[in-house]
């Protein structure tokens, strides 16, 4: 057995060939200016996600933290004053708002799920005055609680790979700082109180408070950190893969030019639908069986589940008005561009971002993600104001642009065969034509001579061959319709063994 023996063995003209020549610059050319084309793309979309992560922590001012003294007294000036030490680009902006505005911690708590701030910050009413008392020792001391001085509300859920380290552990650092600056302020008027032969009261002394954390929605599972990247990308590009299948079947069976084209958008729309409400219960149950332990319910999942449909839809929609009114050799391009702008829309808030970047709250990830996100923290995200009605833009009017162009595909579908029907009949039109004519020519009588004279017997075959001819000029027409369809016919696709692998339209040939 050979190797491949035909690609091995068989004769073919030399590469400089003239015919060869002339494809093998050709080839080099389109080859070049696609290549540049693809590097250009490329490098845009590399340069827009990179400046949207470009000095990320120069941002985190950005992030507003408000603060409600309720004890007024040292332990608020301490965080005051740790603050300033602490205060600049890299550390969110403290807000410090009157107690009148918050009443009630209950209110911060409010505050914060509203997203009016990025986390809350308060001090325990009376807070000062018990750690005093505790310093003295007896029952002041084993009774006090260093949990209840220092409170951080915040919500673990919104965006949780950056309110961890910016909120979170910034906060700690605060709280670390803020004790240090305490002990600075009111040192020596700690010593002088401080019951030295009592435990509980050293015991206050060296941990005055620890940072107590009100967390909204604790979401620490490692599944989070794919939530706003690879679940968003594999939705759309799952979409445009089926896509694909569907729009190569329609073409395979011709079914443009064989079905009505409002029969036709009607059982495309079935189903995308269909395909999109399971591929979305896929991804929800997936993020469901990953959960580790996060704490979500039944009906948390239902939302999910729905609004992944919806997000799914539209993006399928969306992509199929790319193959509809789009060049072929743009599509992918469209493709990989609608993917990387929609996954930077979400990778980080817009807060830590250049300004530019909040155009992508016009983009169906962002609104997706934001409702997911107000899904997750139990309405802690209130931004379906704006979220849902640019999610159902999409869906509105992709759908009826996605219905225009099945009637423009199968106008054009009609046209192409039309074409291409008008073509071929012409063709076997003059080949029988041709046909027809070098048989009379062949069949035309000789010039009679007494040795050619023939009898009625042996003239009869020429006579009949003769009538067969004249009969066949008027089925000339029906015999061409009928060449048409045999050729017109459903062919089987290739083989693997012949296909030469996935290839795309290029924008430039020659």
């Amino acid at each position: 057995m050979h190797f491949y023996a035909k690609a091995r063995h068989q004769q073919r003209p030399s590469i400089h060939d003239p015919s060869v020549r002339r494809r093998r610059l050709g080839l080099l050319r389109a080859a070049g200016l696609n290549f540049i084309l693809l590097q250009l793309l490329f490098l845009g979309l590399y340069c827009y996600l990179f400046g949207s992560l470009f000095q990320q922590s120069t941002h985190i001012h950005n992030l507003q933290v408000v603060f409600v003294d309720y004890d007024g007294g040292a332990v608020g000036s301490a965080v005051r004053a740790a603050y300033q030490q602490l205060q600049g680009p890299g550390f969110p902006t403290l807000s410090e708002q009157p107690v009148s505005a918050y009443p009630q911690p209950s209110s911060i708590l409010t505050a914060v799920c509203n997203i009016a701030y990025w986390g809350g910050l308060y001090t325990s009413a009376d807070a000062s005055s018990r750690l005093v008392a505790a310093f003295g020792g007896g029952a002041a001391a084993v009774f006090y609680n260093a949990s209840d001085v220092l409170t951080l509300v915040w919500n673990e859920a919104r965006y949780p790979t950056v309110v961890d380290p910016a909120i979170a552990t910034n906060m700690q650092s605060l709280s670390e700082a803020a004790r240090v600056a305490y002990f600075q302020i009111n040192g020596m008027q700690a010593l002088r109180e401080l019951n030295s032969t009592d435990p509980a009261a050293i015991a206050v002394f060296t941990n005055p408070w620890t940072l107590t954390s009100t967390n909204i929605q604790p979401t620490v599972q490692g599944s989070r950190l794919i939530y706003n990247t690879l679940v968003i990308i594999l939705i759309l590009i799952q979409e445009f893969f089926y896509l694909g299948y569907i729009n190569g079947l329609y073409q395979q069976f011709q079914l443009y030019v064989s079905v009505a084209a409002l029969r036709i958008a009607i059982v495309r729309q079935l189903i995308s639908g269909l395909y999109t409400l399971t591929g979305s219960l896929c991804v929800s149950g997936a993020i469901w069986a990953f959960r580790s332990g996060w704490n979500v319910n039944g009906g948390q999942f239902m939302l999910t589940w729905m609004v992944l449909w919806l997000f799914a839809h539209c993006n399928f929609l969306v992509l199929d008005v790319f193959t509809i009114w789009l060049p072929p050799p743009g599509v992918p391009m469209a493709l990989i561009t609608w993917i990387v702008l929609n996954v930077t829309s979400i990778l980080l808030p817009f807060e830590l971002s250049p300004g530019f970047y909040q155009w992508g709250y016009a983009l169906p990830a962002h609104s997706v993600f934001q409702v997911l996100l107000d899904i997750w923290s139990g309405g802690c995200n209130p931004q379906l104001d704006y979220a849902l009605p640019v999610l159902f833009a999409y869906e509105l009017i992709a759908l009826t642009l996605s219905s225009i162009g099945v009637y423009r595909r199968a106008n054009y579908a009609m046209i192409a065969k039309e074409a291409e029907e008008k073509k071929w009949k012409e063709r076997i039109a003059a080949a029988l034509s041709e046909q027809l004519q070098q048989q009379r020519i062949e069949e035309a009588p000789s010039p009679p001579t007494l040795s050619s004279v023939r009898t009625d017997r042996e003239q009869q075959p020429d006579r009949t061959r003769q009538h067969d001819t004249v009969a066949l000029i008027p089925d000339q027409e029906a015999l061409t319709g009928h060449l048409w369809q045999e050729m017109s016919r459903l062919e089987k696709p290739p083989t693997g063994r012949q296909s030469t692998g996935p290839c795309f339209d290029l924008p430039f040939t020659d």
